[in-house]
């Protein structure tokens, strides 16, 4: 495995002006204007008639369903019961990813015995164990921790892998010819290098547990966000659907855009964010 293979960004000319106010309005105006598309035609297209029956409501009556659903307590107890799922599975993909990831790196055996089983075992979809996991570990919020860990853990992993690969040889040299031990080399060294590696991980992890928290839910009927759009799709509640799955993508977007911030707080030190933020 390699890291990108992509040429470093050349060095701009002091003297010449970069217009990055200009290209900032731009890329901020393009998403704008499609998110306002995309919520033009969620509310024109039922209205119209395009779309047969009760199958799809407009967005402002689904909006309106979202803002009472959320004075409910029983939606919150479902959505605490969805985080908490959420929050385990990542926690424990999170650790075991990055422990293996950095045993691993270090090793060459390791790598060599251990490259055929992880690229065998990663692609391996989460919903795919779903039987597997019911039998095993029965219709509780187990058995969404389950897939959330065992999808989050090759996230983290491969990750971590390509940080630790990424380690300076001349940084390496010099450490070990200061007869720096394992300790010191992971932690001065390697961890450092493999920071941003790591929190790339963590962030895909993240979007990834929430997906197969919902869709554990979902198949396995776990209590949750996910068993109650199931809830409601079986007893026709259409508007009620739609705003639950609305509800999900505002969660889905709040984790990502957290855990990018995170990153770009905890590693405001490190040179690739700072030439990511000035690029902006």
């Amino acid at each position: 495995m390699t890291l990108l293979d992509s040429a470093p960004p050349s060095v701009a000319d002091p003297a010449s002006p970069t217009p990055t106010r200009p290209r900032r309005a731009g890329s901020l105006r393009a998403p704008l204007v499609g998110i306002a598309v995309t919520l033009v035609l969620a509310e024109l297209l039922p209205r119209a008639g395009l779309i047969g029956g009760d199958a799809l409501p407009p967005l402002s009556s689904v909006v309106a369903e979202l803002v009472r659903q959320l004075g409910d307590s029983t939606l919150w107890e479902a959505l605490g019961q969805t985080m908490r799922t959420w929050a385990v599975g990542l926690v424990l993909a999170v650790t075991g990813g990055v422990v293996v990831g950095v045993l691993i790196g270090l090793a060459p055996v390791l790598r060599e015995l251990t490259a055929s089983t992880v690229e065998f075992l990663r692609p391996i979809p989460s919903v795919a164990l779903i039987p597997a996991v019911i039998l095993l570990f029965g219709t509780g919020y187990q058995s969404g921790v389950v897939l959330i860990v065992y999808a989050g853990f090759w996230q983290v992993l491969v990750q971590v892998l390509y940080g630790v690969q990424d380690i300076d040889p001349v940084a390496e040299e010099t450490a070990r010819s200061y007869h720096a031990g394992p300790w010191a080399l992971v932690r001065h060294l390697v961890w450092p290098t493999a920071l941003p590696f790591v929190f790339t991980g963590v962030r895909l992890a993240a979007s990834v547990a929430l997906v197969l928290a919902i869709t554990g839910e979902l198949v396995i009927g776990t209590p949750g966000i996910g068993s109650a759009i199931a809830v409601a799709q079986s007893s026709g509640a259409t508007t009620v659907t739609f705003a639950l799955v609305v509800l999900t993508g505002v969660l889905g977007v709040l984790v990502n855009v957290a855990f990018r911030a995170a990153e770009r707080s905890l590693l405001s030190w490190h040179p690739s964010v700072r030439r990511a933020g000035g690029a902006r």
